[in-house]
């Protein structure tokens, strides 16, 4: 291999990686768009938002359901990732899986509008719902498990119970400015609690 070859070698893989990293201001931007507009927002807003213009955004996601499928997707993915880096980083499995409840809960309150776009489409809503289960349930139950093991909170709690009481009580948060599903989230997650 060449001088020549070698660098365009090591040029690819810096390519994807600003790529990748771009791609994820522009789903990171859209989400905050979603949130403090809905996600029947503009595009230019979007774009506004990512310091990008309009054909950025759909080269990257021709369609508006393509970009809301996957802001969903990254922050599932933001969420699942968050678990494991909480354990290693918090005080005790207790502390790392209320912060993680926390993000959980933010994560469920601002999809304003998302749930009727995807429920618009079946199919697409019942593979974005698996994929959802399939990432989060497992960080719960390790989240839950660590706090048990460590004698913090009582064994046996199921994951996709639990995550599916926490997700009840975010029913209707975005549209009642008194209803506050945080504290009450937070309510379900101290009682938990080991005396």
């Amino acid at each position: 291999m060449n001088d020549g070859e070698e660098g365009a070698g090591r040029a690819a893989p810096a390519r994807r990686a600003d790529a990748r990293r771009n791609k994820e201001t522009l789903l990171d931007a859209a989400a905050a768009v979603f949130v403090a507009s809905g996600v029947e927002a503009p595009v230019r807003d979007i774009a506004a938002e990512a310091g990008v213009g309009l054909g950025t955004i759909y080269r990257h996601f021709p369609t508006r359901a393509d970009l809301i499928i996957a802001v969903y997707r990254h922050q599932v993915e933001a969420c699942a990732e968050a678990g494991p880096a909480l354990l290693a980083s918090c005080a005790t499995p207790y502390d790392a899986l209320r912060e993680w409840i926390d993000r959980f809960v933010e994560f469920l309150v601002t999809k304003h509008g998302l749930a009727a776009v995807l429920q618009s489409d079946d199919a697409g809503f019942e593979a974005l719902h698996a994929y959802f289960l399939d990432r989060l349930v497992p960080v719960c139950a390790r989240l839950l498990d660590a706090a048990a093991d460590a004698g913090e909170i009582s064994p046996g709690m199921d994951a996709f119970a639990f995550m599916r009481g926490v997700g009840n009580l975010c029913i209707g948060a975005e549209s009642d400015p008194r209803y506050d599903a945080r504290r009450l989230v937070g309510v379900l997650v101290a009682g938990l609690r080991r005396d």
